[in-house]
């Protein structure tokens, strides 16, 4: 997945996504949902909804599996195959801080990894839409410039306009 342009940009269309370089080490990317936080928070925490959007359609990329465990101390594991990787690949971490439906925190321990820590965070905006914004803090400057090289901070429109479609008609 590629993160799209990481440096300061100006200010997105609504419900566009904004991926910005705040620091050495942080990406935060912001979307508008057009739902409220409580209907985005649960997209985020209960598999079967999670499984629906997660993924972007034109990857190539399937969800082969998805625990989620979410409360603090519970775990992830998500299993993904590519016809590059016929093995698939296991993303997985445990969650630090779960508030619902406002707060996310989790961390990336995948092998190979570069261990950053995610927050997300389920702001309630006018008509019931919701301002989603994801950080990254990565361990190192270096880290962070790898995953930016290797395309692999994984934040697009195409994933949050999949969970758009999902929880639009919930809310």
């Amino acid at each position: 997945m590629d993160a799209g342009n990481t440096s300061s940009q100006p200010a997105a269309p609504q419900h566009r996504l904004s991926v910005e370089r705040q620091s050495e080490r942080e990406l935060v990317v912001t979307r508008t949902i057009k739902a409220p936080p409580r209907t985005v928070f649960k997209a985020w925490t209960d598999a079967a909804l999670f499984q629906r959007w997660w993924v972007p359609q034109s990857f190539g990329l399937a969800l082969l599996s998805c625990e989620l465990d979410v409360r603090v101390g519970g775990s992830y594991r998500l299993v993904f195959s590519h016809p590059d990787a016929p093995q698939g690949m296991a993303f997985h971490g445990r969650y630090l801080e779960v508030v619902p439906p406002a707060r996310l925190v989790w961390t990336n321990d995948e092998a190979g990894g570069s261990g950053q820590v995610t927050t997300v965070t389920f702001e309630e905006q006018p008509a019931g839409h919701t301002l989603l914004t994801v950080h990254d803090l990565y361990p190192s400057k270096e880290a962070l410039d790898a995953e930016i090289a290797a395309g692999s901070t994984g934040w697009n429109d195409e994933t949050f306009d999949q969970l758009d479609a999902l929880v639009g008609p919930m809310g």
